[in-house]
């Protein structure tokens, strides 16, 4: 139902429920309600074990409710009056009134809403009956513990277990709880429930009040405002409801609406109270104006209100983030005059801030001003944010030299001050603890400087720090990087003496060093731990192992290193097993690699993709195509589907074997999957047309590569260049050749020797000679390489031949170049 439709009711007051004990001025006799509360308040002040159990039964007999409920309100905590509330409940006879549950409820604390609900719970099941007025203040009561749920549950129960039937004021309470929580769906629903049980005259004041402030705690600014309209119209827009207002926006980050509004409340008269401008201070510095945050501190000042450390940190703190040094320390020097002590956090806010502004001059000075209120821990802390500072800002021999200095109480390392270690004045009472060597040496790890490291965590352990996880992981792993597993075994030992558990990280870390040893007895000894301390290895570093066996000729070895993860439950996952098949086929054992791929078909895995492309590549390399192909089809009966890699090679295959057609079939249906060619599949499919004499589809092809934005490389160039020559292109060769060389490509030695001959043998004598002498400008020629040694021999017969390039080939002898070719020709046995 619209606001629009509630009655314009009277403005019906709110009215409060107050605790009123009967008991009265009696006598002091047994029998009498002072006499009774002074004596259960006597026994229940009493630790448990001292009360006095005859005493407590005879008192027992007489306990009514009022009496509950006084006792209840005057026990020094609320322990002891939970204590005796739970003790009056198992009384034979005695019953909680909704009076003394309400007492109970109005003292737990609101930070264990536990007792709360469990209360609340036991009012339920004893059916305790309750009027409206006490229904509401136990609603109020569980709205600002944070259980609007349970609020709802109870209000929902009121009729069958409490025997009450909510009135509007129950209403208006049950809101209060929904709004406090943020809640408007729910208000909103409650709302419409109570106009239709109590009518639109129920709808008053705190009703709206209620629902305005759920809408502004929810953050639906444009239903509260027009709650806050309908308010207008009536009168009902008090003190409370613009605070609400001006708070609300200040958490919507309407900074300048609420200081309107703040101005209007004062041209009314109305002062804002110090949790107000608490709160306003706070919300403006959150959305970065500390401007309008210091405006309300300065109304904080003149209204004679008390400001504490928190607020002017958070004001410090959002000067610091806006680059206000200045003012951050004039404030700063206010707090302290007004007797505010800062904290660590404080300090170390504006240690930042100096170190951002590299101001490290004034760091040292400050430290010192502020270091007599703050423990030994507290004052390492602070120079460990200077160290930060440094190792971030790139400077990570300063703080090496810096905290050098704090470990040597103030003495430098060395004489040489170059980085400014005096700026910091006297350090001997400083000690740094383990954060201020994690910092330094994770920081010499970055840039390499391990030396230092190592040296920095001798220092350490002299000085009795334990050192933390991370700094020996990140030195541990650059050790290895470095190839220094001895010393990173050193330093693994060594954290375990001093009591640090290695992590999953730390014996990987070693465990990488291990392989790129190639140690695979080495490997397994530190699996067999890890597996003991329950971690796992890195399929990463166990394919490293793999890789760097197979490349090594170590094909057995890492075979066994396979099966020994196997019998350690490690399973490794098929890229690993990939890396093993692969080196097999590097090696020339494809049927080995053959036979491993169909073990772990059959045993644990199904190999992926990549698994198949290495099979293929292999049979393609040892020239078994019709055992690719067979691979090929067994991956797509898997229902594989095959990548851009695989069809590289299945269409290099058919290129090689002369079945250009299925090669070209292959490149279609590449295009088909919508799985774009490379510069690999082209030169392949390019080089495949020159060597079926078929130069023009080669041509075609090549353009058409270029158009697809996929860009030639020398490898391209060279297959390209080599086709046309074989295909008796000759100037066509010449011509791609010359554009490769302005895109910065040659062909290698050998393709360049064939060229000159191609040129040659085609009447290009003189462009022949040209490159020829380039060859032998570049002094590449290798002595004992008598294929390439022919290659120019025989160029320089036919060049010798011909009347154009004689004399050329007569000064290139005259200046020594083919003198060295023919002398490496004879030694050849080559005349």
């Amino acid at each position: 139902m619209s606001l629009l439709r509630l009655g314009r009711g009277p403005a019906a007051s709110f009215p409060l429920l107050k605790f009123f004990t009967t008991t009265t001025t009696f006598p002091s006799v047994p029998d009498s309600p002072s006499f009774l509360t002074h004596h259960l308040l006597d026994e229940f002040s009493r630790p448990r074990a001292s009360r006095d159990a005859v005493r407590l039964r005879r008192l027992a007999a007489h306990l009514t409710a009022p009496a509950a409920e006084s006792v209840i309100l005057r026990l020094p905590s609320w322990r002891h009056a939970l204590d005796f509330f739970r003790w009056a409940a198992e009384l034979p006879g005695f019953r909680h009134s909704c009076y003394s549950l309400n007492a109970m409820a109005s003292i737990l604390p609101r930070h264990q809403p536990v007792h709360l609900e469990r209360l609340v719970a036991s009012a339920l099941a004893s059916r305790c009956p309750m009027t409206p007025g006490a229904l509401g203040f136990l609603l109020r009561r569980l709205g600002a513990a944070g259980l609007p749920d349970t609020a709802v549950r109870v209000f929902d129960q009121a009729r069958t277990a409490l025997s009450c039937t909510p009135n509007s004021y129950a209403y208006n309470c049950l809101l209060e709880a929904l709004a406090k929580a943020g809640r408007p769906d729910d208000a909103e629903v409650r709302l419409h429930e109570m106009v239709a049980r109590c009518g639109d005259e129920s709808v008053d004041k705190y009703t709206l009040t209620s629902l305005f402030q759920c809408y502004c705690n929810a953050g639906r600014p444009d239903e509260a405002n027009g709650v806050f309209q309908k308010m207008s119209e009536r009168g009902w827009v008090d003190e409370h409801v613009l605070t609400t207002l001006v708070v609300a926006f200040s958490k919507w980050g309407k900074v300048e609406a609420a200081v309107e509004l703040m101005g209007r409340m004062e041209t009314l008269g109305m002062k804002p109270s110090e949790k107000t401008l608490s709160v306003l201070v706070h919300g403006f510095a959150k959305h970065g104006r500390v401007d309008m945050a210091m405006l309300m501190f300065d109304k904080m000042i003149s209204y004679g209100f008390s400001v504490d450390l928190p607020m002017y940190s958070v004001l410090i703190e959002g000067l610091c983030q806006g680059n206000e040094i200045r003012q951050a320390v004039e404030l700063f020097g206010k707090m302290k005059r007004d007797g505010v002590a800062p904290d660590v956090r404080l300090l170390k806010k504006l240690i930042e801030a100096f170190c951002k502004q590299g101001d490290f001059a004034t760091i040292g000075p400050f430290i010192n001003e502020n270091a007599e209120q703050l423990t030994p821990s507290g004052v390492a802390s602070l120079y460990n944010v200077v160290l930060e500072a440094l190792v971030t800002r790139g400077e990570v021999e300063v703080a090496y030299q810096l905290l050098s200095s704090m470990v040597r109480g103030g003495q430098r390392e060395s004489a040489d001050d170059s980085v400014g270690v005096h700026m910091f004045g006297s350090m001997e009472e400083i000690k740094p603890n383990s954060d201020s060597f994690k910092v330094v040496v994770c920081g010499l790890c970055k840039v390499k400087k391990l030396d230092l490291a190592l040296a920095l965590m001798e220092d350490m352990i002299v000085l009795g720090c334990r050192g933390k996880l991370v700094m020996f992981n990140d030195l541990i792993l650059e050790l290895c990087n470095s190839d220094r597993l001895d010393e990173a075994y050193k330093i693994f030992h060594k954290m375990k003496d001093l009591g640090l558990t290695p992590s999953e990280f730390t014996y990987n870390s070693v465990f990488y060093g291990i392989c790129r040893r190639k140690d695979p007895r080495a490997a397994i000894d530190l699996l067999r731990e890890m597996r003991t301390n329950g971690h796992t290895p890195w399929i990463k570093n166990c394919t490293e192992m793999v890789q760097q066996l197979c490349s090594s000729g170590r094909i057995t070895e890492a075979l066994q290193f396979l099966d020994e993860m196997l019998k350690m439950g490690f399973l490794p996952d098929i890229v690993t097993y990939s890396a093993a098949m692969n080196g097999m086929c590097k090696t020339g054992e494809i049927d080995n690699a053959l036979e491993l791929f169909h073990d772990i078909s059959s045993k644990y895995y199904l190999p992926d993709v990549v698994s198949h492309n290495v099979l293929i590549n292999g049979f393609r390399k040892s020239g078994k195509f019709d055992e690719a192909q067979e691979i090929m089809e067994e991956m797509l009966n898997k229902g594989l589907f095959p990548s851009v890699v695989t069809y590289n090679l299945m269409i290099d295959i058919w290129c090689k074997c002369g079945k250009i057609e299925k090669a070209i079939a292959c490149f279609n249906k590449m295009n088909d999957e919508e799985k774009a060619p490379t510069v690999v599949t082209y030169t392949s499919l390019i080089d495949g047309f020159c060597s079926a004499g078929r130069s023009d589809e080669a041509i075609i092809l090549w353009y058409k590569m270029r158009e697809s934005g996929c860009a030639p490389n020398e490898i391209a160039y060279t297959a390209f260049v080599n086709g046309l020559c074989k295909c008796g292109r000759v100037e066509s060769a010449l011509k791609y050749y010359e554009e490769m060389m302005t895109k910065g490509f040659d062909l290698d030695m050998f393709s360049l020797l064939h060229f000159i001959m191609f040129l040659t043998s085609h009447g290009n004598v003189n462009k022949g000679c040209e490159l020829l002498k380039k060859v032998l400008q570049k002094d590449v020629i290798d002595s004992n390489n008598l294929k390439m040694v022919r290659l120019i021999n025989k160029a320089v017969e036919e060049l010798s031949k011909d009347g154009r390039t004689s004399s050329d080939i007569k000064i290139l002898v005259d200046k020594g170049l083919l003198s060295r070719a023919q002398t490496m020709g004879n030694e050849g046995g080559i005349k």
